[in-house]
């Protein structure tokens, strides 16, 4: 089964064509690669021209010393943030080049981050980040309740989410992981002890979605809470997580310094109840949007969630331009609107209040709260997002 073209393809053509390096970032295997040799072949080329792409690991010397031909339009770089002055290194070379050729320089990484070197890049690419699937992206055919069953249990990556085995998936991921661990993080960070840093993801994949305090954490694994909050910085920086801070403004007894984490690859959960999973799903699904609107338009969006010294909680507001568009609130099968919600949407009055439930017997309003299901939630909220 083959997946649609990816979502930022054509407005990465599009930058292509203006003459601006464009960068892409996102986790390992979520189709970086792979949408980069696709807009090798459909990019619509000037008379007789072709595009080139080089690999980092594989292709080290000819990226150093420019080994591409001038009839290349489209440079393709892929890992090029491994190279430690690369910011300074791919600078020169569009400075120089751009005349001739265009860049797309991928990375597993958040390129926006690994910015080696004192001058800025600033003005000179556009950056886009590139999620797994989502609900949205499933293949043309695949109906919506395989589709949620897949994302689920096997997660959104395009290898093992299109498979659709298990099994299978679970020794991709632990491949994936042991990659990222042993390979990937030693190459851009200074890690002595990798064990650790091992077992420090595997005891976060077991709080996905709970409020991490580092300090406890710490304790557990016998390791300084800084040492805890730079692991922690590490893998959002590798795209493997990402956090969630939570939302104080005109709440004076918000709780304001504990944040909560999410995993981009669902499955990467070890969990065995169904909430936690469906959560984490909902998570990644919005960050996907809040990403696509910020990179595609400058959109000023913020994820945070909501929890007060009462307990008091909603998982997750959406604010726009600083203020709450939308309070959304993740459930498995109740009927009944969360009281959280319902306080909330009093409180803050915000466009949207909407409870996300993964098997509703129904859709329905009652006062400012809509109970909706996953795909009706993205549509109100994201209308015509891509």
């Amino acid at each position: 089964m083959n997946v649609r073209k990816r979502y930022l393809e054509t407005l990465i053509m599009k930058d292509l064509s203006k003459k601006r390096m464009v960068f892409l970032g996102g986790p390992r295997q979520v189709g970086k690669t792979t949408l980069a040799k696709r807009l090798l072949k459909v990019f619509p080329y000037e008379k007789e021209k072709k595009g080139c792409y080089l690999n980092w690991d594989r292709d080290k010397e000819a990226i150093l010393h420019e080994k591409w031909d001038e009839g290349h339009e489209i440079i393709v770089l892929d890992e090029l943030h491994k190279y430690r002055r690369w910011k300074n290194w791919i600078k020169g070379l569009y400075d120089t080049k751009r005349d001739y050729h265009k860049f797309l320089v991928t990375g597993s990484a958040r390129l926006d981050t690994y910015k080696r070197g004192g001058d800025s890049l600033l003005g000179r690419y556009r950056y886009w980040r590139l999620h797994p699937l989502d609900i949205d992206e499933r293949p043309p055919k695949m109906s919506l309740k395989e589709a949620m069953d897949r994302l689920m249990r096997i997660g959104g990556f395009p290898e093992v989410f299109l498979d659709g085995d298990e099994q299978e998936a679970k020794r991709w991921r632990r491949e994936r992981f042991e990659r990222i661990i042993r390979e990937d993080i030693q190459d851009l960070e200074s890690v002595k002890l990798i064990q650790d840093l091992d077992l420090f993801t595997h005891e976060l994949r077991r709080r996905a979605g709970q409020l991490v305090v580092f300090s406890n954490l710490a304790q557990d694994l016998q390791i300084s809470p800084k040492t805890a909050s730079s692991w922690a910085n590490i893998l959002h920086k590798m795209y493997v997580s990402f956090p969630l801070w939570p939302y104080a403004k005109n709440l004076p007894r918000a709780i304001q310094k504990r944040h909560k984490i999410y995993f981009f690859d669902n499955a990467d959960l070890i969990v065995k109840d169904e909430g936690p999973l469906f959560e984490n799903l909902v998570a990644c699904h919005l960050l996907k949007k809040v990403h696509y609107l910020e990179d595609s338009q400058g959109s000023d969006l913020k994820l945070r969630y909501i929890r007060d010294k009462e307990g008091r909680e909603v998982d997750f507001i959406l604010l726009r331009d600083r203020h709450p568009f939308a309070l959304i609130e993740a459930k498995l099968s109740s009927e009944k609107i969360s009281p959280s919600l319902q306080y909330y949407s009093e409180k803050l009055n915000p466009t949207h209040s909407i409870q996300i439930v993964l098997r509703p017997k129904h859709e329905y309003k009652k006062g400012r709260c809509r109970v909706l299901t996953l795909p009706s939630a993205l549509r109100v909220l994201f209308k015509n997002c891509y």
